[in-house]
């Protein structure tokens, strides 16, 4: 298979970043459609908050816990195969939640269609198998721009349940809320015969011929436990906010379910359709650049939508109590730092994926499905950890304390790490960590680990 002489990519790379990016804009609707659903099933089943969030957890735990071998597996067979695969069987499980009549239906069927959120590590091995190393942050970043799917359901889903609720479409299809993932299946279909037709015959398999073994050797690395606890603040959070926020608009603001959605769209474009410039940047100044901007920026916003509303009371000797420190964050205010928290993760996305390719170039399927996986996984936790922690506190605003402290830790761990290898490394790195004309050491965050430096 010959690279094109100008572009120095494989030829169909193009048709390969093109579909698995709508593939996988559209199974990222299905996966997190519960987000806007769940408004009306919780209506429609009169369920709790905890009870509405388990539909919602389990979908995303089952889109997450398979991204490791579906990530090898992609590498082992092609990434063709295996996305083609996802989108049929999304498609079944997807109409038969059109039909769910109990609670305990509704949590199997949200389990069972979750599965094509395990196409994300797919299209990783996918397309990183068809780029180059010059051009595969870039790559990445656009696939992984969507994640705008996301919002697909938020846009369409108020608007078409307001206008079929009680109607029957040719005798057998429900409306309400019962039609959107009828349209969705019908999609996943038409993108999956669109894949057999349009892409490359033949598949670029970089690891065909390589051991099970050898292709999880890398997971021995504590790089790729690191990289996962970035994933999970940066997507696992992500995912958990895009359920969470709309029933927080809601609740919180009072605002109605219209509103509450297109609220939420406002920091799901940002954190997915930022996520192609991450890769550039990434690309250009360096992935861990880009990290420290991320977590930087979220820690403050986060600092500021983990205080809640209200005032501090003083009891005075006398008997008399004092009012102190009133705080009430607006609507506005809120949704702005939210689309902050939105940019901040867009960019720490694709700079994630950016380390993957350039310290693991030979297994990014096993290395990127555990990374994927994890960070899913905490998108399973966090709803919950968010759920339960509003129940008991009463306060919605905990959730962004407990982002919070995972945003703390993951900065903190990767400063120590480069502040430790730098000072491994002195010896003979000082050449290249040292700032030209000045003998001034350069700082962890702009230096290059000896990692890059092989790289």
């Amino acid at each position: 298979m010959e690279a094109h002489p100008a572009q120095h990519e494989l030829r169909g790379s193009g048709r390969v970043l093109t579909l698995s990016t709508i593939a996988f804009t559209l199974m990222f609707a299905v996966w997190l459609m519960f987000g806007i659903l769940g408004v009306p099933i919780q209506k429609e089943f009169k369920l709790s908050n905890p009870e509405l969030f388990w539909i919602t957890s389990l979908a995303v735990l089952n889109g997450s816990m398979w991204r490791l071998p579906a990530g090898m597996l992609a590498d082992k067979i092609g990434g063709k195969k295996v996305m083609v695969f996802l989108l049929f069987s999304g498609a079944v499980a997807s109409v038969a939640v059109s039909f769910a009549s109990s609670y305990p239906m509704l949590l199997v069927l949200a389990f069972l269609v979750g599965f094509v959120g395990n196409s994300f590590s797919v299209g990783i091995a996918w397309n990183s198998a068809w780029y180059s190393q010059r051009r595969k942050g870039f790559a990445l970043g656009v696939f992984g721009a969507g994640n705008v799917g996301a919002s697909a359901t938020k846009f369409i889903g108020p608007a078409i349940i307001a206008g079929t609720a009680g109607a029957t479409y040719f005798g057998i299809i429900p409306g309400g809320w019962r039609v959107i993932p009828i349209i969705y299946a019908v999609l996943l279909v038409a993108t999956a015969v669109a894949i057999l037709l349009v892409a490359p015959k033949v598949d670029h398999v970089p690891a065909s011929g390589k051991p099970i073994r050898e292709m999880l050797e890398p997971l021995k690395d504590i790089r790729v436990w690191r990289f996962s606890l970035y994933y999970v603040v940066v997507f696992g959070a992500y995912v958990a906010l895009s359920a969470y926020l709309p029933s927080y608009y809601v609740k919180s603001f009072g605002v109605d379910l219209q509103t509450a959605a297109l609220l939420t769209a406002t920091f799901i474009f940002p954190a997915s359709l930022l996520r192609p410039l991450g890769g550039w940047v990434s690309d250009r100044w360096g992935a861990r650049r880009a990290m420290y901007f991320t977590f930087f920026v979220m820690l403050v916003a986060c600092g500021v939508l983990m205080m809640p509303n209200g005032h501090i009371v003083l009891h005075n000797p006398n008997g008399s109590q004092t009012a102190l420190l009133h705080y009430n964050i607006s609507l506005w205010l809120f949704v702005l730092l939210v689309f902050i928290v939105g940019c901040a993760m867009g960019i720490g996305k694709a700079a994630v994926f950016k380390h993957i390719p350039t310290y693991f170039p030979d297994n990014v399927g096993s290395v990127g499905g555990l990374v994927g996986m994890l960070g899913g996984l905490g998108g399973f936790l966090l709803p919950l950890m968010f759920s339960y922690t509003q129940e008991w506190t009463g306060m919605w605003s905990s959730a962004f304390g407990i982002l919070a402290i995972f945003v703390a830790l993951s900065l903190a761990w990767m400063h120590w790490t480069i502040h430790r290898m730098h000072q491994s490394s002195s010896a003979h790195l000082n050449d290249l960590l040292e700032r030209p004309h000045t003998g001034v050491p350069s700082s962890p965050i702009t230096a290059p680990t000896p990692e890059e430096v092989r790289a």
